[in-house]
């Protein structure tokens, strides 16, 4: 094999993954630390959980929803199955229930860091991402959810991102009606089968009794007002009749903060929020293909003591796709031997410097040759 074979053959990545080269590494942690900073100014503290976890607590509670896409291997200290992160919301809910467990209620948690899954998806092929999040812990209010959904907007509109929209449902909605109209469990699979393809055909001969309410909710699907009114116009049973107005005073809440933000309802959206408990909401952007985000209400901690919960994660590759690339940054060459007390004064300023390890004939082309638009000269920097 020749050398340049075997150089290609050594940079070749499996399907999924992926180098972040300059400028574009250092684009994406600048537009993670903005969003973290946004959420510290809501008083949501960071937490950094690890990548690998042992297996039963990385799976246990909602992480199970995500047992398929959990890399596992044996940790060879302890002799335990430990699992890769998939998923970074089940870790905070971890350190919520333990570390944490005596802190006040309700408790605001932020994080950032990479996940892996086993297999991407047609929409994100990637299998390794960045997750930038923020979990509300231990509310059980509607005031809650409007935090979490509003939160989610001003950060992505605080690094830039414009055409937003927040395209809310309530996953518990299609599980309530079916079951009280006494569907069996095989036969609400089927719904849900259906409503992923939005098949009214399949729907009709899935769905029995209940054919017609969520053919009804599948047709209330649009911007919020107009879904609204479609929804309230349908007779449902008393739990999804709740779900409906809990939904209603979120969006009160959700317009009334931000009257300009674009607000969409879908309500037999399931697909993506297996444990999901309540009102849960997917982020898209003008020209964007993607989703930028997913949210929504989830219970955290073991089944003894599961707290109320929401939050929400946004997926930085798809963010960077909503913004403008990167800017180039302003990168000076200093000549060698240029006293320290020069280039520390150009980096007060805004440049970066890049010193010549050794003289050069040439300074000029060896600022070009080292990506820098400028060199240091007679006391300034001057463009090449």
């Amino acid at each position: 094999m020749s050398d340049a074979a075997n150089l290609a053959q050594k940079a070749l990545l499996p399907a999924g993954l992926r180098d972040l080269l300059p400028p574009d590494a250092e684009h994406e942690a600048g537009i993670v630390g903005r969003v973290m900073a946004e959420f510290a100014a809501h008083g949501y503290e960071r937490v950094k959980p690890p990548l690998i976890e042992f297996e039963e607590a990385l799976l246990s509670g909602p992480g199970a929803a995500l047992a398929q896409q959990t890399f596992r291997i044996m940790d060879p200290v302890s002799q335990r199955m430990m699992g890769v992160r998939s998923d970074m919301t089940t870790q905070v809910a971890r350190i919520a229930a333990s570390r944490l467990g005596n802190a006040p209620r309700p408790l605001r948690l932020s994080y950032a860091g990479q996940v892996l899954r086993v297999k991407g998806s047609q929409l994100r092929p990637e299998r390794q991402f960045g997750q930038v999040g923020a979990e509300l812990i231990g509310a059980d209010v509607v005031e809650a959810d409007a935090e979490i959904v509003l939160l989610a907007a001003s950060a992505l509109a605080a690094v830039g991102v414009a055409g937003i929209t927040i395209d809310l449902t309530v996953p518990t909605l299609v599980p309530i009606i079916c079951r009280d109209l006494g569907l069996s469990e095989r036969a609400i699979a089927g719904v849900r089968a259906a409503l992923d393809r939005r098949d009214p055909v399949e729907l009709a001969a899935s769905a029995g009794p209940a054919a017609q309410a969520l053919t009804s909710m599948m047709a209330a699907s649009g911007p919020a007002r107009t879904a609204l009114e479609k929804l309230n116009a349908l007779a449902l049973p008393p739990a999804a009749a709740a779900e409906r107005a809990r939904l209603a005073r979120a969006v009160e809440l959700i317009t009334a903060a931000a009257p300009d933000l674009i607000v969409t309802i879908d309500p037999v959206e399931l697909r993506g929020f297996e444990y999901q408990t309540g009102l849960s909401f997917t982020v898209f952007a003008r020209g964007v293909s993607g989703e930028l985000g997913r949210g929504g209400r989830y219970l955290s901690g073991d089944a003894e003591a599961a707290e109320p919960s929401t939050g929400f994660t946004l997926y930085t590759d798809t963010v960077l796709r909503a913004l403008p690339g990167p800017e180039l940054p302003r990168r000076v060459l200093l000549p060698h031997g240029t006293p320290p007390a020069e280039g520390a004064a150009l980096r007060a300023q805004g440049w970066q410097t890049v010193s010549a390890l050794a003289p050069v004939p040439d300074a000029a082309a060896e600022a070009k040759r080292l990506g820098c638009g400028h060199v240091f000269q007679d006391g300034r920097a001057v463009e090449v």
